[in-house]
This record gives C-alpha cells, structure tokens and sequence, in this order.
C-alpha cells in the first residue's frame, strides 16, 4: 500500500521535548524545567480571565486586538501598528521562517541556540546554519558573519540565549546588524529581556527603529507568568508586519490571553516582584552550586546551565533521576548540545533551598 508522504525534509526535523511536568514517581512537586514564573501570574490577569462571561468565550476574539497593542506600544513607546500578537512568541519565529525562507534559502542560528529556530527553518524547507558560540558560550558574531551567503535570508538571535543564559551587549548587536546584507532579517528573540539588570544590554527596540531588516520577539511566558495561556509579540517594520499578518491564522491569540495580557501588563508591582525575585535568587544558586564543585555558566535570566562532572554515576542524566526522585524536576539539555548540564529555573525559596540540599546529597553520593 502507498502512503501518503510529507513534504521531503519534513522527516529530518527533529521534534520539541518540553520540559517535563513530572517527578519520577508520577508527583509534580517542583517543576524547574521550563523556565516558568515561580510567582506565577499577576493577581489581576487572573481577576481579568475569570471574569471572561459566556459572550466573549462563544464570540471570536478580536483578531487585530487594538486594546492590547496600544498598551504595549504605550508601555514600550512603539507605534502599535508596527506590533504583531501571536500565540506565544514561537509562532511569530515561526511564521518569520515561513515568511521569508523557502527551499534553498538558509537561515542562521548559534550552535547552542533555542531549538525552536532550526525547526521552524526546516519546516519552511530551509536550511539551518550553525555558527559555534564562544568558550564561554556567548554568541559569536563573528562566527555568524562569516556563515552569511547570498542565500542567507535570516539570522535567529535568543538575547539572553536559552539555555545558557548568556547574553550579547548592545554594540555587539550593533555590529552583527551592521555586518549583514540588507536583504537578511536579524531576528532578535528577548524572551527574557525582563529579567537582564545589565546597562550594556538593550532587547532591541532602538535597533527596531532605526532599521529595516531587524524584529524583536517578546512573550508573556516569563517574567508575566502566562505560560499556559501563549502569548507573546513582534515589533518590526511596516513592511515584515504586513507580511505576517498575511500569513498568520485569524483569531491567533485567544480572548483569555488577551485579557490577561492586558491586565499583567497594568500590574507593574507583580512584574517588578518577579524581576526582584530572581535578583534575589540567581546569584544565591549560583554561588551555592558553585561551592558544591559544580561549573555554572553565568547567566542574565531567570535560568542557570549546570555542568556536571564527566565521572561514573555523577554525570548529568544521573542527578535527573535523582533528583527527580526527590521531586525536583530539572531539563535535560542533550538536545542543545550540552550532554552532560542541566537547566535549572529559578524557584520559589523553598524549591530553591530543596535543590541545593538534594545537589549536595547527590553529589556526597546519599540515596534518593
């Protein structure tokens, strides 16, 4: 019997494995997976989507939602006509691909980049380019550059980079924008950009402005704590927006995010609270990690990479059942290249406080 086949290299696409929602032994006690809010979200974001009535859930959303872009552009100082909602930011990166790549095009990403670019590359049947990051493990613009070709058409950059955590200064970004052709688009994914308290460090709205061939994507996930309901926006110039708007599905986002996307983006204390958190607890996990004898890279967001030691039965996959066992549930970061690390979100103090003494008992060999 012939089968019906997919679109040749649909095959070849590698699928996303989120991070797990599970203990080992079937309990969610703490997730540390998924970069989530451990705050969670805004007391009125939850007020707005329970006050949703049967009118706006039998009705389609708006599909321009006027309310929402002027409260981002009015937050931001953007003009709300060039801001695009999507139902999370990974379908504007997505739809960015399949608007401007097609087979024979290439598009290029950081070894140790978000997983989502190389899928959405090749599902546009392009090409994905790999460019190595530094030792330390920050982009490196001029490995990027030096892999731009008359077929490149895009440039994915996470800044902060998910999962190291690392993060490209200003200028830097200045100067890869500057060394790309015209007719390529530096996409600049700031999912985090919340949680960065560097003064070299801009998400990229000024180079937005001033630019052509230049996005930034930025989400509700993080620092808003509205994971489960994706939503996330794209700033670009008028002519990208244009493009993806013709492209996008109606009624992309629904009528209980954009409630509680308006609302969380009113509530600047919550916000504030969750950036305060994590200045609290980034640096306190990495020095406690790091006095267990374990190398963290430094990071700028609200997750930590792990690096466990390359011994029998002290190895990364080791300290995920283990831990896991203690029901604290890490990722797993294989898939980005790093076997033998972990990814650690920032918790609550007691998630927090949990994990160093659950590291200390793995490491000193104790039982689960």
């Amino acid at each position: 019997m012939t089968m019906p086949s997919p679109r040749k290299g649909v095959l070849d696409i590698a699928p996303y494995i989120p991070g797990s929602s599970k203990a080992e032994g079937g309990e969610n006690v703490f997730k540390l997976s998924s970069n989530e809010s451990p705050l969670g979200p805004s007391p009125r974001a939850l007020a707005a989507v329970q006050a949703l009535d049967a009118e706006a859930i039998v009705r389609y959303p708006d599909d321009a939602p006027v309310e929402l872009r002027n409260a981002i552009a009015a937050r931001h100082g953007l003009n709300p006509d060039n801001i695009v909602l999507g139902n999370g930011s990974d379908e504007l990166l997505t739809l960015m691909a399949q608007g401007y790549l097609a087979a024979g095009d290439e598009a290029i990403c950081s070894e140790h980049g978000f997983l989502v670019y190389p899928i959405a590359i090749r599902a546009a049947g392009a090409t994905p380019v790999f460019a190595p990051d530094h030792d330390d493990l920050t982009a490196n613009v001029d490995a990027i550059l030096e892999r731009v070709t008359e077929r490149t058409r895009l440039v994915y950059l996470a800044n902060p980079n998910n999962p190291t955590g690392t993060y490209l200064p200003i200028s830097e970004v200045r100067r890869l924008h500057a060394g790309l052709p015209e007719s390529c688009i530096l996409v600049i994914d700031a999912a985090y950009a919340e949680y960065v308290r560097r003064n070299d460090y801009e998400a990229g709205i000024e180079l937005v402005s001033s630019a052509e061939n230049v996005v930034m994507t930025r989400t509700f996930s993080k620092a808003y704590g509205l994971a489960g309901l994706r939503l996330g926006w794209l700033y670009g110039p008028s002519h990208v927006v244009d493009v993806l708007n013709r492209i996008r599905g109606p009624f992309n986002v629904n009528a209980a995010a954009l409630a509680a996307g308006l609302a969380a983006l009113e509530d600047t204390e919550h916000l504030q609270k969750a950036v305060e958190h994590n200045d609290r607890w980034l640096p306190w996990l990495t020095e406690e990690i790091e006095k267990l004898g374990l190398k963290v890279t430094p990071s700028v967001a609200n997750f930590l990479l792990i690096h466990f030691p390359d011994e029998e039965g002290r190895r990364a996959p080791d300290a995920y059942r283990f831990l896991s066992r203690r029901g604290l549930i890490l990722r797993g970061m294989g898939g980005y290249g790093f076997p033998n690390a972990l990814r650690l979100s920032i918790g609550t103090e007691e998630a927090n406080r949990r994990l160093i003494e659950a590291l200390r008992d793995f490491l000193e060999g104790q039982g689960a």
